[in-house]
Parts: structure tokens; C-alpha cells; sequence
């Protein structure tokens, strides 16, 4: 993540630089791994939208596996993930690039952009409070977390080559942040579709 630039009359709080984040925000990552502490974008009580940091992972229902954690939502359809879809419970999460895994052997990394003169986008995420104990198991924090996840769509034509299974959604315009938190839950559902492929680039 090298830059978290927001504008001040379109959310309410001002562009920072990475040292800012890095300031205000220490545990935030720079690069994000499941379970990770990351900067993320709530639409707060008063209707503004403010940064805060969250963990990497959503927990299951009670019935699943207690160590089991998603970090992609992809079937919206299920009565467990339509619960957390009302603009409430939805979260932005700021990047410049993502990572996808190559299917065919050797497995390789291979990194994605937006093709926007400004690299900043966000994945589409939604959030809950949780409690109980994540991050190391050799030194865990206990307590009280937010904790988030990103969604999914199928990929487009620049993603599927290498991972044609899925790739998260992506909103590269101010216009549909702003929509992700606060349009109604079917409204905001069609923007979890693939970015079109001319609005991006593989880096790697």
C-alpha cells in the first residue's frame, strides 16, 4: 500500500502519505496476509466514512471450526453472508495491487493493478465486531476485534489465465466507494462483478 489518499470533501477526512498511515495507524500492514491487521473504511453512525484498522478473516458460524477463518466471500446468496451485507456491516479496503497464485505447476505469484493514472483502489469488504483470541498462536490477542473480509467475483479476462476461479472485487472510482457503503443491499451487490479487464494491468 503506498498511499491511502482520500479526499477530504468526498469522506471527510484528509489524504495521508504511507508515513502517516504508518503514525497514526502502527499496526495497519503494508502488505496484507490473512490475519493481518490492515487499514479499512467504515461509514460510521453519523453517515461519515472514517479510517480504522481491522484483522484479516471472518469467522464461520459457531458450528464450523473455531480456527477456521474466511478471507473471501463468494456464494452472496447464503442466509450467513447476506446478514452482514446491509450498509452497516460493509468496509472498504485500500490497496495498489493484489496477488494471485498460478493454478498450473510451478505455482507462481503474479500481482495486479488497476490501469488508473492513480493507483489507489479498494476491495469491496464487509466487517462484524468478534471476540476471542486471533493473530500468532505463540502470542495471541485476546479480546475484542473488528475483523473483515473481502468479496469475490469471477475473474476477467486478465486474472482467469491465471486463477480462473475467482479474483476479488475491485472499485477504482470514488463514485463507487461511496456507493459500496452506502447504496441498498441489491444496489450494492451489482458492483460485485470483474473489474473490466481494459481498466487493469498485470504487473507480474
Amino acid at each position: 500500500m503506498r498511499k491511502a489518499g482520500l479526499e477530504l470533501d468526498l469522506f471527510g477526512f484528509e489524504e495521508w502519505s504511507e508515513s502517516r498511515i504508518r503514525q497514526e495507524f502502527p499496526r495497519a500492514a503494508e502488505d496484507v496476509f490473512p490475519d493481518s491487521v490492515a487499514l479499512t473504511i467504515v461509514r460510521e453512525a453519523d453517515g461519515r466514512a472514517r479510517p480504522q484498522t481491522m484483522r484479516w478473516g471472518f469467522p464461520l458460524p459457531a458450528s464450523a471450526p473455531a480456527s477456521r477463518l474466511v478471507t473471501n466471500v463468494r456464494n452472496l446468496s447464503s442466509p450467513y453472508w447476506r446478514g452482514w451485507l446491509q450498509p452497516r456491516q460493509r468496509c472498504l479496503v485500500p490497496a495498489t495491487a493484489f496477488s494471485e497464485w498460478s493454478e498450473a505447476r510451478p505455482k507462481r505469484e503474479h500481482w495486479f493493478a488497476t490501469g488508473a493514472d492513480e493507483p489507489l483502489f479498494m476491495f469491496a469488504g464487509i466487517w462484524r465486531p468478534w471476540t476471542g483470541a486471533r493473530g500468532l498462536k505463540v502470542n495471541p490477542e485476546i479480546g475484542e476485534h473488528k475483523v473483515f473480509a473481502f468479496l469475490t467475483c469471477e475473474p476477467n479476462a486478465i486474472v482467469a489465465p491465471i486463477h480462473p476461479k475467482a479474483m476479488p472485487v475491485l472499485l477504482d472510482d470514488p463514485a463507487l466507494w461511496r456507493a459500496w457503503l452506502e447504496a441498498p443491499v441489491d444496489a450494492a451487490l451489482a458492483l460485485a462483478a470483474p473489474l473490466p479487464p481494459e481498466r487493469m494491468l498485470q504487473l507480474s
